[in-house]
Order: structure tokens, then sequence, then C-alpha cells
């Protein structure tokens, strides 16, 4: 059974100044993460995905899946406010040769139990014995998936989670609830000690992006049980974590510390905005004081 490993971060899609896909600044950090992490999780949130159209969307793959070589696991957002959509980028995607799809709920509307069932077996249905995740974000899809519809979701085929919900309790119930054969993922790098010791073995971290060798670390340090070392490196994480919120997102500061790093320059998707060159300042400060720049 499939099984999402290690540190998966949710990569950005760097584009030009001008909003074009930025295809050298993508190759730079496709080669930079394979080296350095255990999967990428491509297309999402952090990647820009739903202000993207389908063909870029495509090409993010292509490229992501030719550069990366097979070196880690490959994880597509497929999600989308239409079953039309996310059903062609599944078959894309599956055609392609990702590990795994997943997809946030179907947003814009607010939909029913029966909808949203209905909309992940139709992309179980198209990603042809390719694992589906279900990517549980109530902030960005506009609606919480309680137990039950989660449940449901593992009936039709979903093979697994990707929890965005920021709700440790909640990601307690689906370890024992949803059982062993149902994959569990957090979505964040803020609460992963926790969360591993519930049995997640498996996160995606915005702050990997740019700090991969960090979360690594904090990975190494609990499947091993150093649970002290851990718990620094959890604390230490965070405090970066508050950095980021000094460039107004932390997808915005995802950008700005990959140009401080000297990895890529360059930019989101308007309309996101760079950060400014003083939040680029005061970042870069705040980082020097953690001894991590």
């Amino acid at each position: 059974m499939y099984r999402m490993n290690g540190v998966v971060p949710p990569m950005i899609t760097p584009f030009t100044q001008s909003g074009e896909l930025d295809l050298e600044g993508l190759k730079t950090l496709v080669n930079y993460l394979s080296e350095n992490v255990h999967g990428l999780f491509i297309c999402g949130s952090y990647g820009c995905g739903p202000m993207m159209d389908v063909e870029e969307r495509k090409k993010v793959t292509e490229v992501t899946l030719a550069e990366n070589k097979g070196k880690v696991d490959v994880i597509a957002h497929v999600g989308s406010t239409s079953t039309r959509t996310s059903v062609e980028l599944t078959k894309h995607a599956a055609a392609q040769g990702v590990q795994a799809v997943a997809a946030v709920g179907p947003y814009y509307f607010h939909h029913q139990r029966d909808s949203v069932l209905s909309f992940y077996e139709d992309l179980v249905k198209a990603a042809n014995g390719v694992p589906v995740y279900v990517y549980n974000n109530p902030g960005f899809q506009g609606y919480t998936m309680d137990l039950n519809l989660v449940k449901g979701l593992r009936d039709v085929g979903v093979h697994g989670i990707k929890d965005a919900t920021f709700n440790i309790i909640e990601h307690a119930a689906y370890h024992r609830v949803l059982g062993d054969s149902f994959d569990i993922a957090l979505g964040t790098e803020a609460m992963f000690l926790s969360a591993a010791a519930l049995g997640t073995r498996a996160f995606i971290p915005g702050l990997g992006n740019a700090f991969p060798e960090m979360n690594v670390q904090m990975f190494e340090e609990a499947m091993r049980k150093d649970f002290d070392a851990c718990r620094t490196t959890q604390f230490l994480i965070n405090q970066m974590r508050d950095v980021m919120y000094l460039a107004r997102s932390t997808q915005l500061a995802v950008y700005a510390m990959l140009e401080l790093r000297g990895i890529v320059t360059t930019y989101p998707r308007k309309p996101f905005l760079s950060a400014s060159e003083e939040e680029k300042t005061r970042m870069r400060n705040a980082l020097k004081e953690l001894n991590v720049l």
C-alpha cells in the first residue's frame, strides 16, 4: 500500500515578474528540493494551483516530473471548483506518472455531503489506481469535513488525507477511527511532533521549501523517538513560522526566504505581491537572530 513518507513540501510555483510561469526557476527549485526532501506536493495552496489555468497546471506537473527524474515522490494537487476540471487534471497527472493526486474539497460554493462524496468518487475513477488523497483545508474550501464525511470518502476509495485543519484532536480521531489502511499526512510543520506521537509519518511543510534540512531533522528525530531533540527543533521551526508572517502571509514568505538563502529569486502570481525590501530586511534580521541564516 502506498504511503506518503517524510518531508513533502507544498512546492511553490515560480512566476516571472509579469506573471508567466518561470520554468527555469521551477527547474532550479525542483532540483534543489529533490536532493533534500522525501517528496513534492505540487500545485497546491503554496503552489498557487487555483490561480493557474489547466494547461499551466499540467505544465508544472510535466516539468516537475522531468526534472525530478524519479528521485522523490510527486503528489499533484488537482482540486478546483468543478469535477470536470479536477477529473481532467487527475487523468493527466496519473498518465504522467505521479505517485498520488490530492484535491481540496470543491470550493467557492458550499457543497453538501452527497456532492463532496460524488466529487471524490469521480476522482478515484479517473485516477485509475493512482492513490487519491482528500486535502482537508476548511479555510480554503470554505466548509468543514467532519469525521463521518471523511469515513465516507474512505469508503468510496479515497486513499488518505492531507490534514490541514490545524486541529490535533481531529487528527488523533483520524488515527483512532479510520484504520491503518487510510494514509494520514499532516498538512503543516507546526505540530508535527504531536502528530508523530500519534503515528503520523509524513508532513507537508510550507517552510520546507526554503529550509528543507531543518524539517528533515525534525522528522528524523521523531522517527527515532528522540522527542527531547524533536521538541527543540519543533519550537525553532515554530519561531521561524512567526518570522514568515512578517511577509503578510506564509506563501509570500517562502518566495522571500528562497531569495534570502540564494536558492532562487522568483515571484508569486498577482494578486499576491512580493515581500517588500523592508519586509525582507526584517525577515533576514529575524532569521539571523535565530541563527538559521
